[in-house]
């Protein structure tokens, strides 16, 4: 793959986002939202509680909290993605009350939800599940210190933002240090929020009684930069990937340079480029700062035809090696040990097959390692790809990818791919 890549929005900013802009009774502006599905699922899902939804063009919209008739957010649609429960910490916030249906998303291990009730319960709410959907009442919100047992992204955005509203001081301690976190803090605070520590690990949020409006930029995508960081390693290419934030994507940055291939680094934009044989190496997922999950599919399709023998440690979630029978099917080595360990024996080559995307980030390494396979390939089950990457296809090929979508209904959910298009 050979050429220059735009990076969209960020996903998983974008939601807490747009789940926090409904606290304020004003108009809210939120630019540079991904055109995914996820996004879209969620401006549905905050539009049937009747806020004003106006979308402005495809990467911006306008909301307005004032109009919420519903604190209930249980629909079909919120079911299939993760990112619903945040809609609990903004209801709670607001309203001292909040119904959102068990969070679904990606079939790669347990979601839990306890740390996120730890939190809402030490600020005064009462929690429970019913008929698959979490119920968080509060006659009152009181500041209170709150130690996240493990970290969690998810949690540490819900428990801030209803801390938002609590009276006095809130401490978060543990709490996630990524970059989505900083964003989702950073819009509260453009809204009149006090938070402060947002990027480390102890967070303070001194309570306000309301928020006003905002015109908010949501941050690039990280993971989907490291996504075409590793499409340009896995088919020895040359890629310039344009509005990012480098400090974000410094251990993806790193493993690369560690693996043999060369990353530079400007102001919004890293390149990288393979100009000699790539080697093994060990990596480990760890929460923001180290080697995000999220990267980890996609490092061990650059790993399989990598020198050596590598080994990749997912310490995040328990079910995330289930696309590796899909690798095996094109000529990969590898072993899962235990469940969270991968073996990867690098081969020579890949070869095309028939694939199935099995979650959000493995569906987009399946497509990276048929692009560097030699062969056709297709794959099925593209809506979880979908979920979290703008304009895939079309990004792809002004690379040189030579990949279609189904243009028909029998095959709309498949990507068809030709071999080794650069």
């Amino acid at each position: 793959m050979v050429g220059e890549v735009q990076i969209s929005g960020a996903k998983n900013a974008a939601l807490g986002i747009l789940a926090a802009a409904v606290m304020a009774d004003e108009d809210v502006i939120i630019r540079n939202l991904p055109d995914v599905s996820d996004v879209n699922i969620m401006l549905e899902a905050i539009a049937g509680t009747g806020a004003v939804v106006k979308r402005l063009d495809r990467h911006e919209v306008l909301l307005n909290g004032s109009t919420i008739r519903s604190h209930v957010v249980d629909n079909s649609y919120i079911r299939k993605m993760r990112a619903g429960y945040y809609m609990l910490g903004a209801f709670l916030g607001k309203y001292h009350s909040a119904r959102v249906a068990l969070p679904g998303g990606c079939p790669i291990g347990v979601r839990p939800i306890d740390q996120h009730r730890k939190g809402f319960e030490a600020l005064g709410a009462v929690t429970s599940i019913e008929n698959n959907m979490i119920c968080v009442e509060a006659s009152e919100l009181k500041g209170a210190y709150v130690y996240f047992d493990s970290v969690s992204v998810g949690a540490t955005i819900n428990v801030m933002m209803a801390s938002v509203f609590a009276e006095g001081r809130t401490v978060l301690e543990n709490a996630a240090k990524e970059p989505h976190v900083v964003d989702v803090a950073n819009f509260l605070n453009s809204m009149g929020a006090h938070i402060k520590g947002a990027g480390t690990d102890v967070i303070r949020i001194d309570g306000v009684k309301k928020l006003h409006g905002s015109d908010y930029t949501v941050i690039p995508d990280q993971i989907e930069a490291g996504t075409f960081m590793a499409a340009a390693a896995a088919t020895r290419g040359d890629v310039l990937v344009r509005n990012v934030i480098p400090k974000h994507l410094e251990s993806i940055s790193g493993k690369l340079r560690e693996i043999g291939c060369t990353v530079e680094v400007y102001d919004d934009a890293v390149r990288v480029l393979v100009n000699r044989e790539l080697h093994s190496v060990r990596v480990k997922t760890l929460p923001y700062p180290g080697f995000p999950t999220d990267m980890q599919p996609q490092i061990t399709v650059v790993l399989s035809t990598a020198k050596g023998t590598s080994t990749v440690n997912e310490t995040i979630f328990e079910n995330r090696f289930k696309y590796v029978d899909e690798l095996m099917r094109m000529g990969t080595n590898i072993t899962v040990e235990h469940g969270s360990i991968a073996v990867i024996d690098g081969v020579k080559g890949l070869k095309g097959a028939q694939l199935v995307a099995t979650d959000l980030r493995a569906g987009a390494a399946l497509v990276i390692a048929a692009l560097a396979a030699d062969g056709d390939s297709v794959i099925d089950d593209i809506e979880f790809i979908l979920r979290g990457y703008e304009d895939f296809e079309r990004k792809l090929r002004a690379l040189g990818g030579d990949i279609v979508m189904g243009d028909d209904e029998k095959e709309a959910k498949k990507f068809f791919l030709k071999a080794n298009a650069v």
